[in-house]
């Protein structure tokens, strides 16, 4: 049986979250650039959102790391996979127009659309850290610098941020109006909170 999203959720905020700052440093010192390192963190985030359960994991921070290697481990036997294909397999790949079609462009922007909906209705404070944290790509130490808050509220922001996001694009039963009923929630708890 698959965990309550929300208790999935907060433990993704409060076990994996603060650990991704040192797996993009580590990834960085080992020489990915930051597209590649965007995209490996994405795909362990896209790995670990489809665990039915977390609760054998003892050591989130250690599972994320281990996710990292796993991803990148398979990205390796990807490419090695590809150099060693004969030159006419390339050929024909070429052949083939690899573009997404028409409709995957149009359902890809509409949810961009909504992603980006989503994360407009954040509560201020809530959406300013998490768009200088996850877009602009600034440290904790560097975003509570220039807002002037301590670190801690730059992480307990990131994380509540993420929640709610999380909360409004899955939904209670994963509906378009289960998003828009959280979407409401979350403007509606930014008027309560935000001071």
């Amino acid at each position: 049986m698959a965990e309550p999203r929300e208790k999935f959720v907060a433990w993704v905020g409060a076990q994996i979250l603060p650990h991704e700052g040192d797996v993009r440093r580590w990834l960085g010192r080992a020489g990915w650039n930051r597209d590649e390192i965007d995209d490996i963190v994405q795909d362990a985030y896209c790995r670990i959102a489809g665990l039915a359960s977390v609760d054998h994991i003892q050591s989130g921070r250690a599972y994320l790391f281990q996710t990292i290697r796993s991803v990148i481990t398979d990205r390796l036997r990807q490419a090695r996979v590809i150099s060693i294909s004969r030159p006419t397999e390339f050929a024909l790949s070429d052949v083939f127009d690899s573009a997404p079609s028409p409709e995957r462009v149009v359902a890809g922007r509409l949810e961009l659309r909504r992603v980006q909906a989503v994360i407009q209705a954040l509560p201020e404070r809530c959406r300013t850290i998490f768009m200088m944290r996850r877009v602009d790509g600034f440290s904790q130490r560097e975003i509570a610098r220039r807002l002037g808050v301590t670190e801690n509220v730059v992480e307990a922001q990131a994380a509540r941020g993420l929640r709610l996001i999380l909360s409004a694009l899955t939904g209670d039963d994963g509906t378009e109006e289960a998003a828009r009923r959280t979407q409401s929630d979350v403007k509606g708890s930014s008027r309560k909170r935000d001071r």
